[in-house]
């Protein structure tokens, strides 16, 4: 759902499924953007991730979001920003969605108003 969001975010119309059995989704998004959508929860070994076309990525007009990352191990970007869903303990129905730098990453891009 949160890869859903911000695919939507970016402008990405029509269906957007999980990439569980693909591995990997892109997804053309407004203003030239893509979307590269990747889901490495079946991956056994980091080294399994270059044959999804990692060092290829990002290209300059790409957003790459990545489930499980830890699949990938030493192979993450060194700056980037870590997405986490936390649960509140007051609220357990519910997920806050927590941006954490790592390294020096660049900016996030400021989250619409709602309607």
């Amino acid at each position: 759902m949160l890869a859903r969001a911000v695919a939507r975010g970016a402008g990405v119309a029509g269906h957007i499924p999980s990439p569980t059995f693909n591995l990997v989704f892109r997804y053309r998004a407004a203003a030239g953007l893509s979307v590269v959508h990747m889901d490495l929860y079946r991956l056994e070994r980091p080294e399994e991730v270059r044959e999804l076309g990692w060092s290829e990525l990002p290209a300059p007009d790409e957003v790459v979001l990545v489930e499980w990352p830890e699949r990938a191990e030493a192979l993450l970007p060194p700056d980037r920003w870590d997405i986490r869903l936390v649960t509140p303990p007051d609220a357990p129905e519910l997920r806050e969605v927590v941006a954490v730098p790592v390294g020096t990453p660049g900016p996030l891009p400021e989250p619409e108003e709602a309607a």
